[in-house]
């Protein structure tokens, strides 16, 4: 479900990862509410994931993308893919994440597709490992990308030039 706010001044478009019933069992019943996940990017190196639970989905969704909203961050796209090679983790997941060649696409699944595409990466060889669960995954891609430095911060850590180090 994914939308696009072109319309206002917002670049940012959503897509919903995932939307659950949850109960809390008390006293006089169950209490049901609705827990979304929505990942939010302006598919130009910005991104950003969150969270919301309400009593109704749209309720939830909203919630979800104001979280998302301030959660942004900037990742470093070259040449239409990430800069090199880096493996995610969060909780039981893992996701591999290695650079591709021109014209190679998004090789991804579920949520890591969604966040890839809204990311801007247009080129992207992915793999998930161990849990399949939706909202780890997504969580385990969002920590990866976090940790992508950029070609500059990379190459003087280094002590070499921006060329030296990205060959």
């Amino acid at each position: 479900m994914q939308r696009n706010y072109m319309d206002s001044n917002d670049p940012f478009q959503e897509e919903v990862i995932s939307i659950r019933r949850v109960t809390k069992v008390v006293k006089g019943g169950k209490n049901m509410r609705f827990s979304a996940a929505v990942v939010v990017g302006d598919k130009n190196g910005q991104v950003g994931m969150g969270k919301g639970k309400a009593r109704e989905v749209p309720l939830a969704i909203k919630k979800a993308v104001a979280d998302a909203k301030k959660n942004l961050f900037k990742v470093p796209i070259i040449n239409e893919t990430i800069p090199y090679y880096k493996v995610g983790s969060y909780g039981g997941s893992k996701v591999v994440m290695r650079p591709a060649s021109p014209g190679t696409g998004v090789i991804a699944g579920g949520s890591v597709r969604v966040i890839m595409e809204l990311a801007g990466v247009k080129n992207i060889l992915t793999k998930i490992l161990n849990s399949k669960n939706s909202i780890t995954v997504a969580r385990a891609t969002m920590q990866g990308l976090q940790k992508f430095l950029h070609p500059d911060t990379f190459a003087s850590k280094r002590g070499k030039s921006k060329e030296e180090s990205w060959q």
